[in-house]
């Protein structure tokens, strides 16, 4: 009986450390595999790579390096892995059966990041919001908006609807609208508008700004006043 009690104490005591051993070895690569990611990122930061392709390739490369090693120690510990690809594969396929939307998603990811209608940092207005993109992901893209919510938009829709960009030109157009009434002097308001925008450090001399009557209104004149700007001067 104690013959076999040693044998069992030693059978678990292997395989403790055998588990030690994987999960040390697990800690470690995933370590390394953050670092790496982190490392790619920073390509895209430093003007190196793109940004917005350093971050896609870095979370591809880390969620594919860490479910590979996953695999690998799980074959280490002594679980057959043939059987574990099997069911990946299989629950795979029963998922994306049952999940075309994400499917969906899934490709119009692939279509942003191979058609680049926007950028990480670009300003684009798309599916009833405007904001500042953070992240473009495989299934989603992050938005950061004016008032700093931030929103999630599903790249399936995202890639077959409008998108505006207003960060691909260098400049843009700030449009001012300002009322005033049937008895006061036009020219003058005119000038006063246009004064400002001719002196303004920020607004460019070309194009010239213009100031033009636009509504006549039914207790007032409205008058459209329109500058260039560079595009981070805009607000």
């Amino acid at each position: 009986f104690m013959a076999v009690h040693e044998i069992i104490l030693g059978v678990i005591l292997i395989l403790l450390s055998i588990a030690i051993i994987a999960l040390v070895l697990l800690f470690i690569s995933f370590k390394i595999v953050n670092f790496v990611a982190r490392k790619i990122e920073k390509t895209g930061e430093n003007g190196k790579l793109d940004k917005t392709l350093a971050r896609t390739f870095a979370y591809i490369f880390k969620l594919g390096l860490k479910c590979l090693i996953a695999i690998c120690l799980i074959g280490f510990v002594g679980i057959d892995t043939s059987g574990l690809a099997a069911l990946v594969v299989s629950l795979g396929a029963c998922v994306g059966l049952a999940l075309n939307g994400a499917l969906s998603n899934l490709a119009g990811g692939i279509l942003i990041i191979l058609t680049r209608p926007f950028r990480v940092d670009d300003f684009i207005e798309a599916q009833g919001y405007s904001g500042t993109v953070e992240d473009i992901h495989i299934t989603n893209t992050k938005l950061r908006t004016a008032d700093n919510k931030v929103v999630y938009i599903p790249n399936g829709p995202l890639s077959s609807g409008n998108i505006v960009n207003y960060s691909m030109k260098d400049t843009r157009r700030v449009d001012f609208t300002f009322s005033i009434g049937y008895s006061d002097d036009f020219e003058k308001a005119k000038a006063i508008v246009m004064g400002i925008l001719t002196s303004h450090e920020l607004a460019l001399k070309d194009p010239e700004p213009m100031v033009r009557v636009s509504t006549h209104g039914a207790s007032s004149i409205d008058l459209v006043a329109r500058v260039w700007v560079n595009n981070g001067d805009y607000w």
